[in-house]
Parts: structure tokens; sequence; C-alpha cells
């Protein structure tokens, strides 16, 4: 019966929001350019740190391919997606895959990509409608099943959970707030566990059209990042930090745009190749 209505709510509230035009026609790819502006605190409750700028480029491709780059003082981070591969590049780590294959880019189903947030919530859960920010909205739910979670997990972090929630205007239909909440567990050998609680809730805000599409122009996330385990005080360590965002320029169906764009970094087809060596038996 959940499953009927919230099919219901999902085209009622996805698909008749004008966030999609009535052919689907949101164009193969798209360029995205914004600004952002990120703050960060240690403690619940605590005011946060000096404000970073910077800025931010995004590229996607159907099917499921996508590359964002992000610079905030100084430093860049790259993610990506050929369509079959998603990787990610940080100051600090290098390149490297991401677990449990390719999934959609967050920062495009902050109303970004009215057509990725349609996919993504069509076999949501219906919870029922709340208000939230002055908004009469439907809630929707999804929970990533188990072998989902084992495929993102690996010898020393188990995803326990992963659910986010989506708040739809009754009015427009269009996606005004976006819970995100991860749950990982932590061990070494010989170590306690450690468990790390990642919750991002995303506000959408200017909804403008471009080329007949929605967009989303502005926004603001408040990301918590909970640590805790036996060897950690009884509450906890948690950090706190604010994304404030505008978009600057969309454009659909991207002039030269092609998959050569999204190929990974050679350190991530490397890292693949072993990868399925292992899986296989292939190794001498």
């Amino acid at each position: 019966m959940q499953r009927g209505v919230a099919g219901s709510v999902h085209h009622r509230a996805v698909r008749r929001g004008d966030g999609v035009p009535e052919d689907g026609a949101v164009g193969e790819s798209v360029y995205v350019s914004g600004k952002v502006r990120m703050a960060m605190g240690e403690e619940l409750g605590a005011s946060a740190g000096e404000t970073q700028r910077g800025c931010f480029v995004m590229w996607q491709m159907v099917p499921d391919m996508w590359l964002v780059e992000l610079v905030v003082a100084g430093q860049k981070v790259i993610a990506g997606s050929d369509g079959r591969v998603a990787w990610r590049h940080t100051p600090w780590f290098g390149a490297h895959a991401a677990k449990g294959g390719v999934r959609p880019l967050r920062r495009a189903l902050q109303g970004l990509d009215p057509a990725a947030v349609a996919s993504v919530f069509s076999p949501a859960q219906y919870m029922g409608e709340k208000q939230i920010f002055g908004e009469d909205c439907f809630v929707l739910k999804l929970a990533a099943d188990h072998s989902v979670l084992l495929d993102r997990s690996d010898s020393t972090a188990e995803i326990i959970k992963h659910v986010m929630v989506g708040y739809f205007s009754q009015r427009s239909g269009l996606l005004v707030y976006l819970e995100d909440s991860h749950l990982t567990r932590i061990q070494a050998l010989g170590t306690h566990p450690t468990y790390w609680e990642t919750t991002i809730g995303s506000r959408m805000d200017d909804y403008r059209p471009v080329d007949g599409v929605l967009i989303a122009h502005s926004g603001h996330s408040t990301v918590h990042l909970a640590r805790f385990g036996d060897d950690i005080k009884v509450n906890g360590l948690m950090t706190r930090m604010e994304e404030s965002w505008t978009i600057d320029d969309v454009v659909f169906n991207v002039p030269g745009l092609s998959v050569d764009c999204f190929i990974p970094p050679e350190e991530v087809r490397q890292e693949c190749s072993e990868h399925l060596i292992r899986k296989l038996g292939l190794h001498s």
C-alpha cells in the first residue's frame, strides 16, 4: 500500500512539478558552475570557524557519467564517474575508486538535476506529510538494502545504514529539503570499534527555469559528523560544517562534451584492474 502511495506521490511531486519537462527532455549533458562558502566547528553548539570561499564546476552526461571539481581555500577536490567506476581525488589521499560502484552525485540531487531526483526517489517509501520551512511537503524515504551496504564496505569499514529522506513541496512538486545519513563501523585488527555517523541536511532555494527545467540556484547544507565508541568520551565527538552555495551558470547539451571527458585517472584504472584480478583469482 505504501509503495503505491509513494509511486503516486512521486509522479505528482517529482514529474508534474515543472522540474522536468513533459517530454522528459532535460538534455543529454549539462554543465553547472557556482560559488560556495564553508565554515566548520568542532563541537555541537559551538560557533562556526572562519568562512572559506570557493567555487565548483560540474559536468554530467547520461548515463551515469559525471565530474565535479571543487576548490576551497586553495585546495582542489575532484570526483567523477565514467558510468562504471566512481572515484575521487583529494590532496590528502590522491586518487582512488569509491566503494560500491556508481551512484548519483549528491550535488546533482541538490536541485541541479530533476531527472536524477526523479530516478533516485522512484522506489521510495511514502512517509506522510510534514511542514518544513513553512512549506507543506510530501515525505519520501529511501533506505539502502543490505547487499548495497555490503558492496560499499570493506575489511575495516562496515556501512551499517544509508538513508535518504526527500521533502517535496505539495504546491510546486519540487524537492525543497534533503536529509542524507550514513552510519559506519570502523575497526582495525586488535582495536576497539569506532562509529562514525554523518548527517547532511540540504535546503534548496531560488528555483528558476533554465531551458524549461527548474533548477535550484541557491542552497544551504549543514553537515554533522559524530564519532563515538568505547575509547571516546560518553557524548562522543561532534564536528559541524556549514555550506552555502549559489549557481552562476547552467548549460544543457554541452558542445564537445564526450565520454572521453570522464575517463578516470591512471591510478584508479590500475586499482580497478588489480581488484578485478584478485576477484577472479587470476593472480599468479
